[in-house]
């Protein structure tokens, strides 16, 4: 037989383990409660999963495809080579190339005729003028219309370039630095539409990035603040989702 006494030892340490237990399972909640609290605290950015949260932040700041800013930089700077190269050539061509002594009955002086270069090539203005338009057809155009837009450019700058070439006999001395500026011009251009033609593919187009594609589905992934607007910014409804 079993002394009543002897129970009352056992059962209170058998409470206390069941405190200890209750305070563990205390301890566990006040770290989830932590962690969930943590987690409610986060930035919106950063409640996804590291790999695609990041990789969503990549996609929306435009970064997400391989090489689309040195895409961009070699759109940029084939417009600005168009643009310098189309300005030289305008300014080079309405300045004064030559001189010509005009004689007069005596007793007047003779008189000195100004020439300027559109005196001797009246074409190269308009040539100069349809590198300068594109420019302006480089940024809106894309794919095959890009490259044949290069195409012109680089006839139009050979073009600009053999008027400077011949504008080198009309020039008087003092003032044959100007065919040779149409000549830099018209390599300007010229190089401008070669770099167009070789890599006006994979150049971006204006305003592509708001544009929506046929049939975009939202991406196969968790779905967190990041996500949703990655979604949105590729024109697709975040909540299409299986």
């Amino acid at each position: 037989m079993t002394a009543p006494g002897n129970d009352a030892p056992a059962t209170g340490a058998a409470r206390a383990t069941d405190r200890g237990g209750s305070s563990a399972d205390g301890a566990s909640a006040a770290v989830d409660r932590d962690g969930l609290s943590e987690d409610r605290a986060a930035p919106p950015g950063d409640r996804g999963s590291g790999a695609d949260g990041t990789a969503a932040v990549a996609d929306r700041g435009g970064s997400g495809a391989p090489g689309g800013g040195a895409d961009r930089r070699g759109l940029v700077a084939a417009v600005v080579l168009c643009v310098a190269g189309a300005g030289i050539a305008l300014f080079a061509t309405t300045r004064t190339w030559a001189m010509t002594p005009t004689r007069r009955p005596a007793p007047l002086p003779p008189v000195e005729t100004p020439h300027t270069g559109t005196s001797y090539l009246g074409w190269l203005i308009a040539v100069a003028l349809v590198a300068l338009a594109g420019a302006g057809a480089l940024l809106a155009t894309r794919g095959r219309a890009r490259v044949a837009i290069g195409a012109v450019l680089g006839v139009a700058g050979l073009v600009i370039f053999v008027g400077g070439l011949d504008g080198l006999r009309y020039a008087d001395v003092g003032r044959i630095a100007w065919p040779v500026l149409v000549m830099v011009g018209g390599a300007a251009a010229g190089l401008a539409g070669v770099r167009a033609m070789r890599r006006g593919r994979s150049w971006p187009g204006m305003g592509t990035r708001y544009e929506r594609s046929a049939g975009a589905k939202p991406a196969d992934r968790p779905v967190t603040d990041a996500t949703m607007w990655d979604d949105l910014d590729r024109g697709v409804d975040p909540t299409d989702r299986a």
